[in-house]
């Protein structure tokens, strides 16, 4: 029989390790399962009560990258999940897909108030950048790899988040938005509409546009996310007038200038859809003879994020 001191320190010594591993087994639980869209109910701060739901890849892979998917009015994380290529996508490249879920009725996005259009300032943007720092200490996923994309007011959404958080993404792609900053509510309400920004009466330039989106996350001067912007030229929803305007936005971000892009390509990457290139950061495509319901280009967006 072992001495009484030995025989304690071999009993503690097992006893940490069965915990350690217990605690391990615990936290792999915690996780949500793979291969399937799981609602994340403890996220971090969430100070507008947005929702999370995540879709991670049976074929997950090691140090994954990060879409964050957000949808438009209307709609929901899981119509957006449904109705969008990327959860198919996360299957064939190992990346995970964050979905949030709008908390207001009718399902837009707040970008509008002050609270949003501010880094850590207690808004949807906050809400949703937890997300994105959530899954990224959970999954140890590649900080360099985080890409934002949305429809509608979810494309908004996407160019708020760009501009508030431009350390937290690598690459946004815009379907059918406003600038950032153009639903700016002159009474600081959340999720307003913006009838002036909607139908296009809202023109700058892009150092103003520019100077809007700093503001965002003030004292910032490091590298910003490429955008690509895609617009139907028959938007009646969001007039089409806001796809110049995100372009000058963006272009003012960059330093390009605005009124001389390096290409414009025509029928591409459709029929009809004219592609005009700034520079490597930012690209513009306007859909020809479309309207608000424009279709997302899956392929185009694994090119734009890089898997491809």
């Amino acid at each position: 029989m072992l001495p009484l001191p030995i025989l304690l320190t071999t009993l503690l010594c097992a006893f940490s390790s069965t915990a350690l591993t217990l605690q391990h087994e615990h936290a792999k639980q915690l996780l949500p399962r793979a291969g399937s869209l799981e609602q994340i109910t403890d996220f971090g701060d969430n100070p507008t009560n947005v929702g999370m739901y995540i879709y991670v890849p049976n074929n997950l892979s090691s140090n994954p990258a990060i879409i964050v998917g957000i949808h438009w009015c209307s709609g929901t994380a899981q119509a957006y999940y449904t109705g969008s290529p990327y959860a198919t996508y996360a299957e064939q490249h190992g990346f995970i897909v964050i979905y949030p879920d709008s908390p207001y009725e009718g399902g837009c996005w707040d970008v509008s108030s002050q609270a949003t259009l501010t880094r850590d300032g207690g808004g949807n943007s906050n809400s949703i950048a937890n997300m994105v720092k959530w899954a990224v200490e959970k999954y140890e996923a590649d900080e360099e790899r985080v890409f934002v994309t949305g429809l509608s007011s979810g494309a908004m959404m996407t160019n708020v988040m760009a501009a508030t958080y431009p350390d937290l993404f690598a690459a946004g792609i815009v379907y059918a938005g406003v600038p950032a900053g153009c639903f700016l509510s002159t009474a600081d309400e959340k999720n307003a509409w913006n009838s002036t920004c909607s139908q296009g009466n809202s023109i700058t330039t892009p150092e103003h546009w520019a100077a809007i989106a700093k503001a965002m996350d003030p004292g910032y001067d490091g590298p910003r996310p490429k955008m690509q912007i895609y617009h139907g030229s028959q938007d009646t929803t969001l007039y089409p007038q806001n796809y110049y305007e995100t372009c000058k936005q963006w272009a003012g971000v960059f330093g390009y200038e605005y009124d001389s892009p390096e290409e414009t390509k025509k029928d591409t990457p459709l029929a009809n859809w004219a592609s005009t290139v700034w520079g490597e950061k930012l690209t513009g495509v306007l859909a020809g003879g479309v309207d608000h319901g424009i279709q997302i280009q899956g392929k185009e967006d694994m090119v734009w994020f890089g898997f491809t």
